[in-house]
C-alpha cells in the first residue's frame, strides 16, 4: 500500500467515523422508551414499539461499525493493514475505500 494510499484511507475513515456517530446519535433518539402516558391508538403504539425495535437492530448494526472503524483507525500505521485477518493476502484497496473497517479480502468475507 503506497502513503498516498494510506492518507485517503485515513480520509475516508475520519468521514465514516463522523457520519456513523451521526447516525448514532439519531438512533439513539428514536429508540428511547416510548411513555405509556402517551394517548397515541393501539395500532399506533404498536406500530411505534415495531418501530423501535427495527431502530434498536440498526443502532447495535452501527455500534459495531463504529468499534470496526476505530479499530481500523489505529492499525492504519501499522504494516500488517490492508490484509486480510484470515488468509492474509491483501485487500484490495477499492473495497477499503468503499469498505473502510473491511478487515477480510472479498474472498474470505463471502464464506
Amino acid at each position: 500500500m503506497t502513503e498516498l494510499e494510506r492518507i485517503e484511507i485515513k480520509e475516508r475513515l475520519e468521514k465514516e467515523l463522523i457520519e456513523t456517530d451521526l447516525i448514532i446519535l439519531k438512533l439513539k433518539e428514536l429508540t428511547k422508551p416510548i411513555a405509556p402516558e402517551n394517548s397515541i391508538g393501539r395500532v399506533s403504539r404498536m406500530d411505534a414499539i415495531n418501530n423501535k425495535s427495527v431502530n434498536e437492530a440498526a443502532l447495535r448494526t452501527a455500534l459495531k461499525k463504529l468499534n470496526l472503524l476505530k479499530e481500523a483507525k489505529g492499525k492504519i500505521n501499522q504494516k500488517d493493514f490492508g490484509f486480510c485477518i484470515l488468509c492474509k493476502n491483501s485487500i484490495s484497496h477499492q473495497r477499503i475505500l468503499l469498505i473502510p473497517q473491511a478487515n477480510r479480502c472479498i474472498h474470505c468475507a463471502s464464506r
